[in-house]
Formats: structure tokens, C-alpha cells, sequence
């Protein structure tokens, strides 16, 4: 069976989908590998890295259309798509809330697709999980760029001319990357606070070193699938009044909130912004679909009253090599589990898993995408 990585055409995406570390195991395991030249450039893995464990190389039209299998970070363009053969299987961060031509195109020629942001939060597919993976390096990113654009000493300094207060910063959303960030800025010595509408998330920033703020409400803010869901209107205000008041003295803050297949819930409005102060860092980290903060402007960073707003939407990609390893590793996961070359029917469709992150198959698009 025929495996082939792609070279990511999004100019922003520096990772790749293979390493050629993992590329190894699976030619180990009986497949055979091939990748388009230049794939794993940005993330410093040269074609010769890849050619000493046994993979082969060549451009688009070389690689992608004898395939059985294509891996890719993101969503393919739609000539690419083209080039697959009928009955390949597409596995990546696909984005099918969006990306709705893409699937169509792929559904028009026969192409299986699978979306590695559908995997399940269950023991099982843990270590399968991207977002997971992905968010724990992207959390501490977050950090470590608002800290060098702070212009001011992160931890508390004491010395004999006197004491500088250590850095304030506000984690706004606890998930994987909020808690990761939390525990990168306590290592930095910073004085960290969080929200989240989860109560749930309190016991874990508290068990990190940061205070937890949030206001009191009696229905369950946790959807099955473990993710923040939206709130009431009155809960939004509340809580919006609540934020107002804390981000007053706050330095840094890092935005993580957000709702699968939902435009991001809507946190920092430009009053607020205006009410911290000068020097003052935000890091959008949910502007891949639409941002936190009102003011954030996608892949720019813009200086509003002295406050810096951050749009990074591939924050991650600054740290390629080890998202990228990562990455590869949670596919490995995966492709372990849907293939099997010893089995006559080598494919294992009938998994929960496996249907969970189906989203084209036998020319249909799953219903949840099918718009």
C-alpha cells in the first residue's frame, strides 16, 4: 500500500505531515512512502533525511495519483484534489466546517476523507488526538511570543535599588492550550488568573497556580465531547462584566476560547481593550475562526492605545520540527488502527473511530457537512 505526503500550499503552514523518523516505522510496518520534494523543508527535514530511511521522492503529478493513501496538514486545493485516484483515502486537519468546495470536489472524484480534528475524546483515541497534540505546543508558543513582545520583566524582581512587580496575565478559555499556557507563564514567574465556562476547569488551573474567575451558573456549560458550549445571554453578560473589571490590571492575555463548527464566542470588545494598559499584550489564538477580541485582524499584529493585538493563525507553525513530529505521530495512531496489511479487507471501516472522523466517503459527504 502506497502512502504519499504532501507539500503544504498554504505559504503560512510550515509543518509537514510525515517525519521522516515515523516515515521509517511505517515502511517497517509494509507500506511504502513517497513525498513531494521539498515537503519537509520548512520544518528542517531535507528530501536526503527522508531518502536514507527509504522514501521516495518526486513532485505532485509523480506522487499523488498512484496513491492509496495521502496525508497533509491542511485541506488539499482542489487541483491537487484532482490528481488523486478514485478510491485513495485523504487523511488530515481537513477544517470541514469550512471548507466546503474542497469536500465537494473530493466527493465528485471518489476520494475517502478523514479529519484528524473529529477524533473522539475517549481513552482509545487519545493518542490520536491533534488538537490535543497541537494546542499543548501552541499554548506554550502563545507565551513564550507575548513575553518577548512585553516590554517589561516577566517574574517578581527584588533587588537593592527595589522590587519590580512580577507580569499579570489572563488565560481566557481552559483547554489544552490554556492550561499548557498556564503552566509555561508560572514557570516564567508571572502571577496567572484564568475563566472558562466550564467549572470543571477551575480544579485544573488551581491545581496549576492560577486563580480562577468565573461567575456563578447552574446549567452544564460541557457539551458531550467534553468542549465549552455557548451560553446564555444573561450568563455572556455577566461574565463580560466580570472580564471587564479584571482585565483593568492585566499585561498579557491569551485567548483560547472556542466552539467546534462555531464561529468564536465573541470575549474582549474594543472597551475593554481601551481600558488596559499601554505595553499591554493580547494573543488571539482563536482568530482561525473569527478571534475573541473584536479588534484582532487575521495574520497581523496592530497597536490599538498601546495595547498589541496578535492574529497569528498558524501560531504553531513556529515551532514546525515538533509540531510536525507530534502530528505524525497521532496519524501513525490513526493509520494503525484503520489499516491493517495483513487483513484481506485492510481497511477497517466499522471502527467508532474510524466513522467519527469520516467525512467523504463512496462519494457522500457526512451529513454534518453536507451543506
Amino acid at each position: 500500500m502506497k502512502i504519499c505526503i504532501l507539500k503544504e500550499t498554504d505559504e503560512n503552514e510550515k509543518r509537514v505531515a510525515l517525519v521522516p523518523d515515523v516515515a521509517k516505522k511505517l515502511i517497517n510496518d509494509g507500506f511504502e512512502i513517497f513525498i513531494e520534494s521539498g515537503a519537509g523543508k520548512q520544518s528542517d527535514f531535507s528530501d536526503e533525511d527522508y531518502k536514507k530511511h527509504g522514501v521516495q521522492t518526486g513532485d505532485a503529478d509523480t506522487v499523488i495519483p498512484n496513491a492509496d493513501i495521502i496525508f497533509s496538514v491542511k485541506m488539499p486545493d482542489i487541483e491537487l484534489i484532482k490528481k488523486m485516484k478514485a478510491e485513495a483515502c485523504l487523511i488530515g486537519l481537513l477544517n470541514p466546517y469550512d471548507n466546503h468546495d474542497q469536500l465537494k470536489t473530493l466527493s465528485e472524484n471518489n476520494v475517502n476523507a478523514f479529519s484528524m480534528e473529529l477524533v473522539p475524546r475517549s481513552p482509545r483515541a487519545q493518542s490520536m488526538d491533534v488538537l490535543s497534540s497541537q494546542s499543548n505546543l501552541a499554548g506554550y508558543k502563545a507565551i513564550v511570543d507575548s513575553s518577548s513582545m512585553f516590554n517589561r520583566a516577566m517574574p517578581m524582581m527584588m533587588t537593592a535599588a527595589g522590587t519590580i512587580a512580577p507580569a499579570k496575565i489572563f488565560i481566557m478559555g481552559v483547554g489544552v492550550a490554556g492550561l499548557q499556557a498556564i503552566a509555561t507563564a508560572k514557570r516564567l514567574g508571572a502571577v496567572v488568573s484564568a475563566t472558562d465556562v466550564r467549572r470543571a476547569a477551575g480544579e485544573q488551573c488551581e491545581s496549576l497556580g492560577a486563580s480562577f474567575i468565573m461567575v456563578e451558573e447552574e446549567q452544564d456549560s460541557e457539551d458531550s465531547g467534553g468542549y465549552a458550549k455557548e451560553m446564555s445571554e444573561d450568563y455572556q453578560k455577566r461574565q463580560s462584566q466580570l472580564i471587564a473589571d479584571h482585565l483593568k490590571s492585566q499585561d498579557i492575555v491569551i485567548c483560547t476560547a472556542l466552539i467546534p463548527g462555531r464561529p468564536a464566542p465573541t470575549l474582549l470588545t474594543e472597551e475593554m481593550v481601551s481600558s488596559m494598559k499601554k505595553g499591554s499584550v493580547i494573543i488571539d489564538m482563536a482568530i482561525e475562526r473569527g478571534g475573541n477580541c473584536v479588534l484582532t485582524e487575521a495574520d497581523k499584529t496592530i497597536n490599538v492605545n498601546g495595547v498589541n493585538i496578535v492574529g497569528d493563525t498558524n501560531l504553531i507553525s513556529g515551532l514546525a520540527p515538533d509540531a510536525s513530529n507530534l502530528y505524525s505521530r497521532n496519524l501513525y495512531s490513526f493509520l494503525s488502527l484503520f489499516v491493517d496489511l495483513k487483513s484481506d479487507e485492510k481497511l477497517n471501516w466499522k471502527d467508532e473511530i474510524v466513522e467519527a472522523m469520516s467525512v467523504v466517503r463512496n462519494k457522500k459527504i457526512s451529513e454534518n457537512f453536507n451543506k
